[in-house]
């Protein structure tokens, strides 16, 4: 007998409306807005979600968790989400689903070539094409003989989130960043543009980018600081 209701969903067969019924998914992403987004899929689907905002927070996870779906981003705060697709994809026993995600798609072939069984580009917004993915991924018993089509398809994750990513991206640049920290908000700021529909971000981003790429200046990052600032003024506004 299950102990609890979350023991028992975890039995429970997939039904065509909550397909992912008894699936428990790793989700190994430093954006609180991005891993809302994917909170909702995975709740209309019927999945259980863990999330990991790091690698190392990933490793404990993954000591104490057996999932069947890991869903791994490739810019990280303590490195690439590379590294540990490249460890899920030696694993034995190997977990049934590893798929890698980022707001730049021009790392596709890097994931695939690291072990990952498909690349997603940023946004993850749609709940039946996240369903179809994860499922054509799964061995074939465990998938419902239909899909149900979902009342609501496209998930709005919470701005509040949105606006915690932005923080979180001035304090960095407020704190005389270096080169690798300008490359990581960077990356950063560029996966919450494509996810959040921003062109704004997307140019902040590339503002980062060249910063790092350059000779990084307390005074240049606290102006991109600045510029963020104000675009989590107007969304607030919004």
């Amino acid at each position: 007998m299950p102990d609890t209701l979350q023991d028992l969903l975890m039995m429970a067969a997939p039904t065509p409306d909550r397909p992912l019924l008894g699936v428990m998914v790793l989700v190994v992403e430093d954006s609180r807005y991005a891993c809302d987004a994917l909170r909702l899929i995975c709740q209309r689907s019927g999945a259980r979600i863990r999330r990991a905002e790091s690698l190392a927070s990933a490793t404990r996870h993954l000591r104490a968790y057996r999932p069947r779906v890991a869903i791994v981003d490739l810019g990280l705060p303590d490195g690439s989400g590379l590294s540990l697709i490249a460890q899920l994809a030696k694993a034995d026993p190997r977990i049934d689903a590893i798929i890698a995600t980022s707001g730049d798609d021009t790392l596709t072939a890097d994931a695939m070539e690291a072990g990952a069984d498909i690349f997603l580009p940023k946004p993850l917004s749609s709940v039946s094409a996240f369903q179809a993915t994860v499922l054509g991924l799964l061995p074939k018993e465990n998938r419902p003989a239909r899909l149900a089509i979902p009342s609501e398809d496209e998930v709005r994750p919470d701005p509040v989130a949105l606006r915690d990513d932005l923080l979180l991206a001035v304090h960095l640049l407020a704190t005389d960043p270096d080169c690798a920290t300008l490359d990581y908000v960077a990356g950063f700021l560029g996966g919450l543009a494509q996810s959040a529909g921003d062109p704004t971000l997307r140019d902040l981003a590339g503002m980062a980018a060249e910063l790092g790429a350059g000779a990084p200046g307390a005074p240049a990052a606290r102006r991109i600081a600045a510029r963020i600032e104000e675009r989590i003024g107007v969304l607030s506004e919004v």
